[in-house]
C-alpha cells in the first residue's frame, strides 16, 4: 500500500486480488487517522461538511441537467 496526493486528493493506491493497481480517496479508508471533525463529532456524524456540501452541490448539477429523475 501506499499513500500520494493525487487529482487534488490524498488516495491509497494498492493491488487487488487480480494483481491490477487500485486506488481510493484516504477518507474512504481507515488507512490514516480520521479527520478531527469526525472524532469530534462523537459518533453524530461520520461525514465531514466539506463533503456533504460537495454532494449537495453535485445532486444540484444533476438535477439542473434534468440527470438522476
Amino acid at each position: 500500500m501506499a499513500a500520494r496526493h493525487t487529482w487534488g486528493l490524498d488516495r491509497v493506491y494498492f493491488y487487488d486480488d487480480k494483481g491490477q493497481l487500485q486506488s481510493l480517496p484516504t477518507a474512504w479508508t481507515d488507512a490514516f487517522p480520521p479527520d478531527p471533525v469526525v472524532l469530534l463529532s462523537a459518533g453524530r456524524s461520520a461525514f465531514r461538511f466539506e463533503d456533504l456540501w460537495e454532494l449537495s452541490q453535485l445532486i444540484g448539477a444533476l438535477q439542473a441537467r434534468g440527470e438522476g429523475k
